[in-house]
């Protein structure tokens, strides 16, 4: 870790409310050496993997680092884009859009976008400001569902990186979202809108990251979290208990992990005799290698190679208004107490910014 970056300090100085919307992370490009440092940086977390450092360094190192740079590489280069990587790119666009919704409802107030692994660095995000003068900071994991494996570990990165630090600013950390009002409805919102169009499926399979079965029995809430976000978005769609199944893909390694599997469930559909089979994945508030490959093409694979007929994949929130409109209000429910309000200018000024980055937002998806 390195040291924090102490910025100099001005008497009676003016202090500013920052929001920081974090997000998991991605390679630098799509090639095995990029893809080879963010693995290194990501596997090398001790929450994301629990197992005694000295064995783990001796399998991260001599096999799964020369082995599977290269095969994630051109998994990366399927599903990159010209703005590069697809979850680098919505992140960006959903801080741009929080901070004109935010300016709109009249909070002055900074929105930045860090990753926990790879670029823009997390310590490096928290430096610039503080440098600001930003002395109240929000902290927004793009994981609706917590997890000690990725929420934990975003924490673990802001307290740690502050430890260094002797002014701290005042903290405020979203912890999870997995049953916000405003959530749900984006997301029975996208889906529905999605079903105007395409009409609708024999099953709906929400796959959600899968984690190890041990982080279960040692008190994650993730499962549980995971499944009531599929209850809500059920209920809003009024959808009977056979008409979507809860499934979990993304497993690593030989031991168990959460189930059922994705992967093998879309097998099991199509032998079953579904014709059409839609998949969202609500745990992923942008679209990302997870989704884009391994859901939206192998995941179509497995179940057209099983037997079914239709295969639709249903994107991410991304910069979905409803969704934008959801991280403002739970941005503004845990600023409540911060000084944040606008002058009537500052405020005017917020608005035309915030309608201009809809409007390039509008020309992006126009675009693709």
């Amino acid at each position: 870790m390195r040291p924090a970056k102490e910025p100099s300090y001005t008497h009676g100085s003016l202090s500013r409310t920052a929001v920081v919307l974090v997000n998991l992370g991605t390679p630098d490009a799509p090639t095995a050496p990029a893809v080879r440092r963010y693995l290194k940086e990501f596997l090398s977390d001790p929450r994301v993997v629990e197992i005694p450092r000295a064995v783990w360094w001796f399998i991260l190192n001599g096999l799964i680092l020369p082995l599977r740079s290269s095969k994630s590489a051109e998994k990366y280069a399927s599903i990159w884009t010209e703005d590069g990587s697809p979850l680098k790119v919505h992140t960006e666009r959903q801080a741009k859009l929080l901070r004109g919704y935010l300016g709109e409802r009249g909070h002055q107030v900074e929105v930045a976008f860090a990753m926990r692994y790879g670029q823009p660095a997390l310590p490096d995000v928290l430096d610039r400001l503080k440098a600001d003068g930003c002395d109240r900071i929000l902290i927004l994991p793009a994981y609706p569902q917590y997890s000690g494996t990725t929420t934990a570990s975003a924490f673990d990165a802001v307290f740690r990186h502050f430890s260094g630090v002797r002014n701290v600013p005042e903290l405020r950390l979203v912890k999870h979202y997995h049953d916000h009002e405003a959530y749900i409805h984006a997301l029975a919102k996208v889906i529905r809108s999605y079903w105007d169009l395409n009409g609708r499926p024999d099953k709906l399979v929400m796959s959600f990251h899968g984690v190890p079965k041990r982080t279960l029995l040692l008190g994650d809430p993730y499962h549980c979290e995971c499944h009531k976000t599929a209850r809500m978005v059920a209920k809003q769609l009024q959808l009977a208990a056979d008409d979507y199944v809860v499934t979990f893909q993304s497993r690593f390694g030989k031991a168990e992990w959460l189930q059922p599997y994705t992967a093998p469930m879309l097998q099991t559909l199509g032998r079953e005799g579904k014709r059409r089979v839609d998949v969202v994945c609500p745990g992923f508030v942008s679209d990302c290698l997870e989704t884009l490959e391994e859901i939206a093409m192998e995941g179509r694979q497995e179940f057209l190679h099983a037997g079914g007929k239709e295969f639709h994949y249903i994107p991410c929130l991304n910069e979905d208004p409803a969704w934008i409109t959801a991280m403002a209000d739970i941005a503004e429910q845990h600023m409540i107490g911060w000084p944040t309000v606008l002058t009537p200018p500052m405020q005017a000024e917020r608005e035309a910014e915030a309608a201009l980055s809809r409007q390039q937002a509008l020309l992006h998806g126009a675009e693709r």
